[in-house]
């Protein structure tokens, strides 16, 4: 057959396997694959989630930042109202004759803040059947402004400030509401306290200021004076109680302010509420004092919001730094990812290959090893070989009956001597191999070839009870029919003539030997079927 063909044969069977392996490999690298994809998967969405919810977190903060900036602008503007309300009620209270400051400056610094307000939501104003917006608030206060005099009710104008500044406050209410900030919201709600404190004493010291300018209070006065001045302690101490940081400052207050002291006194004597003579400079003297600790309270509470801004500008320091770390986190994975994925897929490749490598090694060692088995097992008998590499050591084994065979090639010496070298060998491997196939059909064991010498036993190494003499002549009439067929391939009209002899007895077997071992014969049966062979003699007919 052409060579061609039979490549072409052998790479048709080749192709199929070869797809067959290619298809596996692809599926291992896949799956190996996936095993480091899944963790960094998992951990990329976990990224993902956490940067929402930086943004999400930073988008809140900036919301509350937003919202605390209108609650402390709110504020400025209910301060301003609250400064406003105190100079108009004491313009009014001395007819115009005493100004503490210029009115329409305090009425600029009142617009001013309501402009930083920017754009007021719509907001229910007592007396209003529906609410009005900040231009709508602006022309109302503008025209109260207006009518403004000495003989107007300073009653009116008071409680039409303090139901604008309720109305401020309950907005400002709303606005910390909405802010759910864990780490500012004590100061939010102790800056609105505050806030709501300062306008009770502002509302209380306007009723104070009635009582020493009368000499006393009426009914109801009294009571909303007692009423202002407990709520509006009740909401200092509370603030002070969120926001501990502001005790030093208002201690300072009460220690190094000469008219705290004077005041305290002077609003106890309000509360006791008896009968004096009026006195405008006392009234005077007690609006000073209340103003300027007014306007001491006032300063803390500008440091409280100097305190909410540090908090909401950490806040925003803080959202803004977890979103830049959880983004370079983000994007640090995604550019590792490949990597690791690429370097798994180098790593897979090569532990295929090695495992292919080592695949072909292992066939190539199973076939040497299949190899040496078969040499191993036409060096000796199976059974015995299978012992050997177990072990590493037989024991010699003893026969009771075995039949051995000799035979051996009739004036071989002389043949020797006219033959080449390769001629002796080339005939000598014509007439073993015959004999081998010959011997194959019958229950015997080859022991050994020395020379011209032929030896075959049966009965070993497995027994096989009284079969081995007939297996034996058997065998020995087969080699004798196929020895009349032989030829000298250099000297064909010469026939081949063999002498063979046989004996039955018991004997010895064994393996001989470490370098080359050898399973040999010993005892007299095997020393009887040699001198039979070498005494016999030709055609004895």
């Amino acid at each position: 057959m052409d060579s061609s063909v039979v490549k072409s044969e052998e790479n048709l069977q080749c192709r199929p396997k070869f797809r067959a392996w290619c298809q596996t490999r692809r599926c291992q690298l896949w799956r190996l694959l996936l095993l480091p994809f899944i963790p960094i998967l998992a951990l990329i969405v976990q990224t993902t989630l956490s940067l929402k919810n930086s943004l999400t977190n930073g988008l809140e903060v900036a919301d509350v930042e937003e919202q605390v900036s209108r609650a402390t602008e709110l504020g400025k503007l209910v301060t301003r109202l609250q400064q406003e309300r105190s100079e108009v009620a004491f313009f009014i209270f001395t007819n115009g004759s005493t100004l503490r400051s210029n009115l329409t400056q305090r009425f600029a610094a009142t617009d001013n803040a309501l402009l930083q307000m920017g754009d007021l939501p719509p907001l229910m104003f007592k007396n209003r059947l529906k609410p009005i917006d900040g231009a709508a608030f602006l022309q109302e206060l503008s025209e109260l402004r207006a009518s403004i005099n000495p003989s107007t009710p300073m009653s009116e104008v008071v409680e039409w400030y303090t139901s604008a500044n309720a109305v401020f406050l309950a907005h400002l209410t709303k606005e910390i509401k909405d802010t759910d900030s864990s780490t500012i919201w004590r100061y939010l709600v102790g800056f609105k306290n505050l806030l709501r404190s300062i306008e009770c004493k502002g509302i209380a010291s306007v009723l104070g200021i009635n009582y020493f300018a009368r000499g006393y209070l009426q009914g109801r006065a009294h009571e909303r004076y007692i009423a202002h001045m407990v709520l509006g302690r009740d909401l200092l101490d509370n603030t002070l109680n969120l926001v501990p940081s502001l005790i030093p400052l208002h201690k300072d207050i009460k220690e190094d302010s000469p008219e705290y002291k004077v005041l305290e006194k002077k609003n106890q004597q309000i509360v006791d509420n008896k009968h004096q003579p009026g006195s405008v400079p006392d009234a005077i003297e007690y609006f000073d004092q209340t103003a300027t600790l007014l306007g001491k309270l006032r300063a803390v509470q500008k440091q409280l919001r100097e305190y909410i801004r540090d908090g909401v500008n950490e806040n925003l320091r803080e959202a803004r730094q977890s979103e830049a770390v959880c983004a370079a986190i983000l994007v640090l994975v995604c550019v590792i990812s490949p990597i690791i994925i690429v370097l798994v897929r180098n790593a897979v490749n090569t532990i295929q290959v090695y495992a292919r490598n080592l695949s072909e090694k292992a066939t190539e060692l199973e076939y040497e090893k299949e190899l040496s088995d078969s040499l191993l097992y036409q060096m000796l008998p199976a059974s015995v070989a299978k012992q050997l590499k177990q072990t590493q050591q037989v024991p010699a084994e003893f026969f009771a009956s075995v039949t051995v065979y000799f035979n051996d090639i009739v004036g071989f010496t002389a043949i020797a001597a006219v033959s080449t070298p390769y001629q002796v060998i080339s005939f000598l491997n014509s007439v073993y191999k015959l004999f081998d196939e010959r011997i194959e059909c019958y229950d015997v064991y080859k022991i050994e070839t020395i020379g011209d010498s032929y030896m075959v036993a049966s009965g070993l190494p497995v027994r096989n009870g009284n079969r081995h003499a007939t297996e034996i002549a058997s065998m020995a009439l087969e080699l004798l029919e196929a020895t009349s067929m032989c030829r000298l391939p250099h000297r064909p009209d010469q026939m081949l003539c063999m002498r063979s002899g046989i004996h039955t007895g018991p004997c010895v077997a064994g393996i001989v030997g470490t370098k080359m071992p050898r399973y040999c014969l010993f005892g007299d049966t095997i020393n009887t079927a040699s001198r039979m062979e070498s005494t016999g003699e030709r055609e004895l007919n």
